[in-house]
């Protein structure tokens, strides 16, 4: 998944921690087995690769997630889309090589994504790709699944009192011993500033961070993120970052691609409508850095 996991946890000896650690730790190396779109022989590549228009049966944990994608590409009107593979191709071949997709290019990769021609039968637990050269890209919603996954088994084991870190991807338990919560550094998206916009104490749920602090390009004097835009083919030109407060971590990832694409407003709006869910929504606006606040995230306990 192009990341580094890491697991935190409180156990009674470091022989059990070592254990639940390496066994969470290996379901996530299952998963990335799975659901990586760098290894042809993964599941998803070889649904990708499977003839177009023919439902492939698929694994209980590949068939929830891309689910889940849908289920969140239609509340977004595609603002969230794992079917832009070959859009994303593109787009990292643009980065390394610091020069536009050519218009052409990026008018056949669309002909071949949108969510409404990827086709899911929940009964069957199947998958039907209903355009050719479709290819699934997982980027925005596996590390959080995977990270949750990880906890699960932690949880499983006795360990409640743990968290599980894919990069800006966080899968909470239960609060260490002795505290109210987990504290969390939520950064700004201006790494020059070298500090946390807020940090936050919390438990039980998945924290997510998206932006473009880290992972940009410049190409002719425009900054471009690395989140792609479904309708334009082209990363984000807007300077946002979402951090995103839900139930899980496949949520708090996925939204957070999500409201990143929708933008402050419409994204805002996006998770007041969510239960259980809180943002804070970072942007350059005007020149200058603009925080925006879900309802929820001001409730939530901040310790600066």
């Amino acid at each position: 998944m192009g990341t580094v996991f890491t697991v935190t946890l409180y156990a009674v000896d470091e022989a059990s921690a070592k254990e639940a650690a390496d066994k969470a730790f290996a379901r996530v190396i299952e998963l990335n087995d799975l659901m990586t779109d760098y290894d042809r022989d993964s599941e998803l590549m070889r649904l990708c690769l499977s003839p177009y228009g023919k439902p492939v049966e698929l694994s209980d944990d590949l068939f929830r997630v891309i689910s889940r994608a849908q289920w969140l590409a239609e509340q977004t009107d595609g603002a969230f889309d794992v079917t832009i593979g070959p859009l994303i191709r593109l787009w990292r071949r643009a980065r390394r090589q610091r020069e536009l997709p050519p218009p052409e290019y990026i008018a056949a990769a669309k002909l071949s994504s949108g969510y409404k021609n990827l086709v899911l039968d929940a009964k069957k637990r199947t998958a039907t790709l209903l355009k050719q050269d479709m290819v699934l890209d997982l980027g925005g919603i596996a590390k959080g699944y995977s990270a949750a996954a990880a906890l699960d088994v932690l949880k499983t084991l006795g360990h409640k009192r743990a968290m599980v870190a894919a990069s800006g991807d966080l899968a909470i338990g239960q609060a260490p011993p002795g505290r109210e919560g987990w504290n969390i550094g939520v950064d700004s998206i201006d790494a020059t500033e070298g500090k946390h916009t807020r940090i936050v104490s919390v438990k039980n749920c998945g924290l997510s961070t998206s932006g473009d602090t880290e992972q940009y390009v410049e190409i002719e004097g425009q900054r471009y993120s690395h989140i792609v835009d479904p309708k334009t083919g082209l990363g984000l030109k807007e300077r946002i970052g979402a951090t995103i407060i839900a139930k899980n971590a496949i949520d708090s990832d996925s939204f957070g691609t999500a409201v990143s694409v929708l933008g402050a407003e419409r994204g805002l709006r996006f998770i007041e409508e969510k239960t259980a869910t809180a943002a804070l929504i970072v942007r350059q606006y005007q020149g200058t850095m603009q925080q925006l606040e879900s309802k929820r995230f001001r409730r939530i306990k901040q310790i600066s």
